[in-house]
C-alpha cells in the first residue's frame, strides 16, 4: 500500500508539473493509456457486449485522448463504465444522452465506492 501511495504522489507531482519539467514523452502519455485502455475494453469483448446493444461504432485507438465532441465522448464513458460495473455483477442502470451529467457521475462513483 506504501508503494501506491508512493506512485500516486509522484503522479501528482507530475501533473503539477508542465510538460517540460515531466520530460519530453510526457504530452505523448495519455495516448499510450488510451491505447493500453483499448486493448484491455478489447479483451473483454466490448464491442460486443456494450457497443453493439446501443448501435455505436467501436473507439478508436485515441477516442478519450483528444477532446473531439464532448457530449459523445461523455456518454461512451458512462455506457462503458455502467457495462463495466453490471459486468463486475452489480446491477447498474444504463445511463441515457438527455440524463444530467452530475447526477450519473454521482451514480457511477456511489456505484464504484461500494465496491
Amino acid at each position: 500500500e506504501e508503494a501506491g501511495l508512493g506512485r500516486r504522489a509522484e503522479w501528482e507531482r507530475s501533473a503539477d508539473e508542465g510538460p517540460a519539467e515531466r520530460g519530453p514523452g510526457a504530452a505523448f502519455h495519455m495516448f499510450v493509456l488510451m491505447e493500453d485502455l483499448l486493448d484491455k475494453l478489447k479483451l473483454l469483448s466490448y464491442e460486443e457486449e456494450a457497443l453493439r446493444p446501443h448501435n455505436m461504432r467501436p473507439l478508436s485507438r485515441h477516442y478519450f485522448a483528444l477532446p473531439t465532441n464532448p457530449g459523445e465522448q461523455f456518454f461512451m464513458f458512462c455506457t462503458l463504465a455502467a457495462w463495466l460495473i453490471r459486468k463486475a455483477g452489480r446491477p447498474f442502470e444504463q445511463p441515457q444522452e438527455c440524463d444530467d451529467p452530475n447526477a450519473v457521475i454521482s451514480n457511477v462513483l456511489s456505484e464504484l465506492r461500494s465496491f
